[in-house]
């Protein structure tokens, strides 16, 4: 019995080609229209992606919504120039994404490394890729790597940089109010830092050296008195010094400043003596003279003679009237600022004070305490002393150069770990100036590791950190023979010119503008960080922790 087949009524469609997830179009591929725009398509590999950020305005780099951050920025760049598909944006885990340190917020980073898989193509990617980024941020280059790497899993080692002023580890240099009381009387009385004090006022006028449309004059012997005018007057028409003396009979602007009414103190080693002013880069007396009146006002502001002149033992000391008007028989506030950014090649300051042997010596000592397998408990936030995660590993710790950026001197913190917690080198950096400051002694850092000891340890400012290399030594000695070496090698140049445009200038430009760093030099006193005073009891009773006291000592 034969049956009957029907045959189909029309051809069936054919089926359409495979493409890769990234073409949400239905575009006919076998289309003869020129005038049709296809979207190009690459391969998806496993690559690691070398960059560098500035992290100025950033919230840090891992993603968190709401936020601004680095990986935020990095992920919409990846999309729009075809590296991730539409159905994989703004989710990770899809395209196996993984990073190799998490920075701060404000933390910066040259040699940062991530890991996923994108749609790539051998010339242009990089290009295309840049173009969708902010300036701060920059890739310099990827590498294939294999199927299982994860930058976050495979990474050895970090090293991490922190730049900070040479005059940040020099005890008299932003000392505290409390170190200004305690030290009246003494052989070494300090002064309130005004310069800091006026922080956020817009008070006028910039820092040492990089005073501007300032008048400026010779005060003998080659050496220049800079004076802020700021046009203020003498409501009265009088001037009276400590003397009583009439020396201003007329309204007149007040174009220079000298001090009259001042005891012998001392501010970063320029002394200011009764009636005058000497100036000094070792804190100690001048065997000179010294102004003990003000004769004469000539009608550019004080005219000073050979007998009853200013003396200045140290080039450039910058005096600037405080901003306020200055009433009858009041001469006012004076600003006397240190420059504490010599422009030649030295780490010294007016104070006297050097990063030469003897204080690297000193502060290498002080950081190679943290060298080695401790409990970092203390160094970190909302982490239990229990907790393993605070075990952790640094293999090195050294502040063996200075490098000056714009006229500042910097001391470069290297630091190497395996891995770091949140505000763990920072912490670091904090309790270690504290010590070099006088303000805590070094035994403190050994007692911070113990697991029944909680320490309240300052937290020094972010601008200055960031992350300079990561580490894959394992990895690239496995893969040797078969895939490329994950380092810098390659971007040394692109790097370097990065760190000195962005990172490095906006340590310097920040601080110059700021002055961020000084003003939590004053807050490292025992009445904000009690604990920096901290004594190590043992079961006799007896203290088993030096006791560092509160007035800074000036040395010799």
């Amino acid at each position: 019995m034969e049956s009957s087949i029907s045959s189909p009524s029309h051809e069936p469609e054919p089926k359409k080609l495979k493409i890769s997830s990234d073409d949400e179009t239905t575009t006919n591929l076998n289309s003869n229209d020129p005038t049709l725009d296809r979207k190009p398509r690459y391969k998806r590999r496993k690559i690691a992606l070398f960059l560098a950020y500035c992290g100025v305005g950033y919230q840090g780099m891992q993603k968190n919504p709401g936020a601004k951050t680095i990986e935020g920025d990095l992920e919409e760049a990846l999309y729009h120039c075809g590296a991730v598909p539409e159905v994989d944006r703004g989710h990770p885990k899809r395209f196996d994404w993984a990073r190799s340190a998490r920075t701060d917020k404000g933390v910066s980073a040259v040699g940062a490394v991530v890991s996923g898989r994108f749609y790539v193509d051998a010339s242009g990617f990089i290009e295309r890729l840049n173009e969708k980024l902010p300036g701060q941020i920059r890739v310099f280059g990827f590498k294939r790597v294999t199927g299982s790497f994860n930058a976050k899993k495979f990474c050895d080692r970090r090293r991490y940089v922190y730049l900070i002023p040479v005059f940040a580890l020099d005890p008299n240099c932003h000392v505290d109010r409390e170190s200004v009381i305690a030290s009246l009387g003494s052989d070494n009385e300090l002064v309130k830092c005004l310069e800091c004090s006026n922080r956020g006022r817009k008070v006028e006028g910039l820092m040492g050296r990089r005073n501007c449309g300032n008048s400026s004059r010779n005060a003998g012997n080659g050496v220049q008195l800079v004076s802020e005018t700021n046009d203020h007057t003498i409501k009265s028409g009088v001037f009276v010094d400590r003397s009583g003396a009439d020396v201003s009979n007329s309204e007149t602007p007040l174009e220079s400043s000298v001090v009259s009414e001042t005891e012998a103190v001392t501010v970063s080693g320029v002394s200011l003596v009764n009636n005058g002013v000497v100036a000094s880069s070792s804190g100690s007396p001048l065997e000179s003279s010294i102004v003990s009146k003000t004769e004469s006002f000539s009608e550019t502001g004080v005219a000073l003679d050979n007998s009853n002149g200013v003396v200045v033992s140290n080039p450039e000391i910058v005096l600037e009237t405080n901003a306020c008007s200055l009433e009858e028989g009041n001469l006012g506030s004076v600003l006397v600022q240190c420059n504490n950014r010599d422009s030649k090649e030295t780490t010294e300051n007016e104070s006297g004070f050097c990063y030469g042997e003897k204080e690297m010596e000193k502060f290498n000592r002080i950081l190679n305490n943290y060298v080695g397998t401790h409990n970092f408990h203390n160094f970190t936030t909302r982490i239990k002393a229990e907790d393993p995660s605070v075990i952790r590993y640094i293999m090195s710790f050294n502040a063996n150069s200075v490098v000056t950026v714009e006229g500042m001197d910097f001391v470069k913190c290297e630091v190497v770990g395996q891995s770091f917690m949140l505000h763990q080198i920072r912490k670091m950096i904090g309790l270690a100036v504290a010590i070099m400051r006088n303000r805590a002694p070094e035994s403190l850092i050994v007692t911070a590791f113990q697991k029944n000891v909680n320490i309240n340890i300052p937290t020094a400012p972010e601008v200055g950190l960031y992350l300079d290399e990561c580490f894959f030594s394992s990895y690239n000695q496995k893969w040797k023979d078969t895939h490329e070496e994950i380092s810098m090698k390659g971007y040394e140049k692109e790097a370097e010119d990065f760190k000195m445009k962005q990172i490095y200038s906006h340590i310097a430009a920040n601080e110059e503008k700021y002055g961020g760093l000084g003003v939590w030099l004053h807050s490292l006193n025992h009445r904000n960080y009690p604990d920096l005073n901290f004594k190590e009891i043992s079961g006799d009773g007896t203290c088993l922790s030096e006791v560092i006291p509160q007035i800074d000592i000036v040395p010799e």
